[in-house]
């Protein structure tokens, strides 16, 4: 009866090792350039969302914030660049993939169709594409704190 208690113990142990969850994607992540840390978290529909949380240059030239300076959208122009959400609608397929997202640049003011990927548990491979994934760019973000 031991030896059953024990193997039972040590499965129940060693299991969540193996499972892949969901929520793994949560958490503080630095951009590849390591110039803008973004904040990940789970919406209320179960998708992953992404604000920047921090930058490495948050000023302007002029001493002041910097902006969303180059959407599309003229409006949106003055909203600062801290808190701005870049990553939306990102689901979890299963193991380590996730899809079905959308993930803005803010440098270029473009709205890319994204993927992603946990390579391990600190390190995200991210795609953004237009149409088809292979006509895109993967960004290696790393796991960081706030």
């Amino acid at each position: 009866m031991k030896k059953y208690l024990f193997a039972l113990v040590a499965l129940a142990l060693i299991l969540p090792i193996f499972a892949q969850s969901a929520d793994r994607l949560t958490g503080v992540w630095f951009n590849g350039e390591k110039s803008s840390k973004i904040e990940i978290s789970q919406a209320k529909d179960g998708s992953f969302i992404g604000k920047i949380v921090w930058l490495q240059e948050p000023l302007d030239e002029n001493g002041k914030a910097k902006t969303d300076s180059k959407n599309p959208d003229k409006e949106l122009r003055s909203r600062p660049l801290i808190g701005l959400t870049v990553l939306t609608g990102l689901k979890f397929d299963g193991k380590s993939k996730y899809s079905g997202g959308k993930i803005y640049d803010p440098k270029s003011g473009k709205t890319y169709s994204a993927k992603a990927e946990m390579t391990n548990n600190n390190t995200i491979a991210l795609r953004g594409f237009i149409g088809v994934s292979l006509a895109g760019r993967t960004d290696t973000w790393l796991r960081t704190t706030k």
